[in-house]
């Protein structure tokens, strides 16, 4: 199962100042895609300032010494293009969508916001106004809330646990010199890679980065981070809603362990689509949720499983006795040959898919040479996947599936007694 009909060329080039240039030629496209990573997340954060990577990544785009917000909002649009960011736990990035023709401006436009950011004091003020009520806003989405609370409680106390909006209270605790200081930080050649797919040729773009990068300063602090440890949970957070939110937590493996295909796998089975077995159990079988799902939160040192599922109040207990069945029946008789087949053939199918849009390929470029320093193709990817085995999804399951470590997240309207009957499925 070959992933094109042609071979990417994928190039690399480090500037003189250590910025990173990462390029892989697709020729039967017109779409480009240009991002600018920077190894600086939410975990770089000192606690007390948390919210600056996030606070940054806004502030940017409120105007450069070149263009004013409007300008740089409209001027990729205008093309038909698209510019946005976003901030994570361990990097941030800068990303644009293009027609090639438009390569240029593109990297123009995100190279503005790398190096000639106003940030000035008005901004300041009002974008944090903005990023406080984004902060209360996102507590009454508990779908979404629960997951950042539940990586603050199993991280608590280490450098993963800092929340990427950051609090009000640190927000309010931010001077603008922070923001100034943080942007200087942030935006060093070694930090940064700029990552591109699309039909391009690499010493154009190289060119053309150089042009803008290449007098981003090489010195830099070392950002280097602890292993963190995961913590096991039970909570309850009451909080006004109409259901139930359920977070099932297990840890799981790092972006670099060599376990991460079979994690993919066992995903994929769990709860990954509409065949999967809690899905097929717990809603097409019993019909007690809309929604129930797993995804894998993976970091460069650590990672978590996560079970996701909202019911009402009367079926919560009931739902939560499901995963843990399921869970334990995986535990103890793992998965047919037949089973791998079907859920390999799927996850294969999703890279495969993922490899003709320009972004995902953008995407997995950047954070491949972040995590690795190395170019995974694609047809790699799949030769690791077809390598997965009934037995090394067993090793994995061993290793990670353990049920007398899982932790659990309740969020909603419940009374203390039925919270507790919850918080007991798994004591």
């Amino acid at each position: 199962m070959k992933a094109y009909t042609y071979k990417p060329i994928f190039q690399k080039t480090t500037l003189p100042n250590g910025v990173r240039v990462v390029t892989e030629s697709h020729p039967f496209t017109r779409a480009v895609s240009v991002g600018v990573f920077v190894e600086m997340g939410t975990r770089h954060e000192v606690p007390r300032k948390a919210g600056l990577c996030h606070f940054l990544e806004h502030l940017v785009f409120k105007g450069t010494r070149k263009r004013n917000a409007y300008e740089l909002a409209a001027v990729l649009e205008a093309v038909g293009g698209d510019l946005n960011a976003y901030t994570t736990r361990e990097y941030t990035c800068f990303h644009a969508t293009s027609l090639k023709e438009h390569l240029d401006l593109s990297l123009d436009v995100l190279s503005d916001l790398v190096t000639n950011a106003t940030l000035s004091a008005e901004d300041f003020k009002k974008e944090r106004e903005v990023i406080i009520q984004e902060i209360q806003m996102s507590k009454d989405q508990l779908d979404e809330y629960i997951m950042d609370v539940y990586l603050e409680k199993v991280f608590e106390g280490q450098t993963l646990a800092t929340p990427i909006l950051g609090t009000e209270e640190t927000l309010n605790g931010l001077k603008r010199k922070d923001i100034l200081d943080f942007y200087e930080a942030m935006f060093r050649g070694p930090r940064v890679i700029v990552s591109v797919a699309g039909p391009v040729e690499h010493e154009h773009v190289v060119e053309l980065i150089e042009k803008r990068l290449g007098k981003l300063p090489k010195r830099m602090t070392n950002l280097k981070q602890k292993t963190p440890r995961i913590k096991r949970i039970q909570e309850f957070i009451e909080r006004p809603s109409e259901q139930v939110h359920l977070l099932v937590g297990l840890p799981s493996c790092s972006y670099m362990s060599k376990d991460r295909f079979e994690s993919f796998v066992v995903n994929d089975l769990l709860g990954g689509g509409v065949t999967s077995r809690l899905y097929q159990k717990i809603r097409e079988d019993k019909g007690l949720v809309y929604t129930v799902y797993s995804f894998l939160q993976s970091f460069v040192d650590t990672g978590v499983l996560l079970i996701y599922a909202g019911t009402g109040d009367k079926n919560a207990l009931q739902v939560l006795k499901i995963i843990k069945a399921e869970l334990e029946k995986f535990a103890k008789k793992g998965i047919t040959a037949g089973e791998l087949a079907m859920f390999k053939t799927q996850v294969k199918g999703q890279i495969l898919l993922g490899a003709e849009d320009m972004e995902n390929r953008m995407n997995s470029l950047g954070i491949n040479e972040m995590v690795f320093a190395n170019y995974k193709p694609i047809d790699e990817v799949i030769d690791e996947i077809d390598k997965v085995t009934v037995k090394s999804v067993k090793n994995y399951v061993d290793k990670y599936l353990d049920t007398a470590q899982v932790s659990l997240m309740v969020m909603g309207d419940l009374q203390p007694p039925d919270a507790l009957k919850l918080m007991e499925v798994w004591e």
